[in-house]
């Protein structure tokens, strides 16, 4: 447990340096101009390492939760909120006034995905009574909210109603979905952290002690009969 801790830590805290760096050398609007259109910057290649690291980090804490038996269903959307952000790394979105291509909508529905599975598997080890149970629950509703500020731009285009990100704080929405996320995620390793098997101490188990039953007394008549 405490070498798949090590990799989560290490591999999530290099990738927030890296989303970090991209984020303040890049020069670019951070209220209007969305994460995923730092791929066309020439540091870009930054992204993809980013997301990639939090795909690595997500599996190892993943592992953790489904070894510690603290919830197997908030492991399996931990780890596909792992396999989400693996594939936004490998299909990047379209230039600003493209059309929607494959690789496009690819990395459109897997943000999508991972915006929505990690808020639940916080709010399933809240409910489960887990350390941090209160940072937990409101950082997921938090992602939640965020996710929905995100959603609706796209719900109003659909409506017909022209709706520009130019228009709207629609970087600074997605900003608040991924820094609660990986701020909820990095909860869930030191949750683990705080569990007995994480340090290394074992929970004593009880030793039932049966004792032998009594031996039956010998009857008078026999004993002497042994002595005669």
């Amino acid at each position: 447990m405490k070498g798949l801790l090590i990799g989560g830590f290490t591999t999530l805290g290099t990738g927030t340096g890296a989303m970090l760096t991209l984020q303040t050398q890049a020069g670019l609007d951070p209220l209007h101009t969305l994460i995923s259109e730092y791929a066309f910057h020439p540091i870009g290649w930054l992204l993809p390492a980013s997301l990639t690291l939090f795909a690595v980090g997500a599996a190892f804490i993943a592992e953790g939760l489904r070894r510690s038996g603290a919830g197997r269903g908030a492991a399996s959307l931990v780890a596909v909120w792992g396999v989400c952000m693996l594939l936004l790394g490998l299909f990047p979105t379209d230039p600003p006034g493209f059309e929607l291509s494959m690789s496009g909508a690819i990395h459109r529905y897997a943000g999508f995905v991972a915006f929505l599975v990690m808020p639940v598997a916080g709010l399933l080890l809240v409910r489960a009574k887990a350390h941090y149970a209160r940072a937990m629950k409101a950082l997921s509703g938090v992602a939640i909210a965020a996710l929905v500020l995100v959603v609706l731009p796209y719900l109003v285009r659909m409506a017909g109603v022209p709706v520009d990100n130019a228009d709207i704080p629609a970087g600074l929405t997605q900003r608040l979905v991924v820094l609660s996320e990986v701020g909820l995620l990095l909860l869930l390793g030191l949750h683990l952290v705080r569990l007995p098997q994480a340090s290394g101490h074992r929970t004593p188990r009880l030793v039932t002690v049966q004792h032998a039953a009594p031996a039956a007394p010998v009857a008078a008549g026999t004993s002497r009969s042994l002595a005669a």
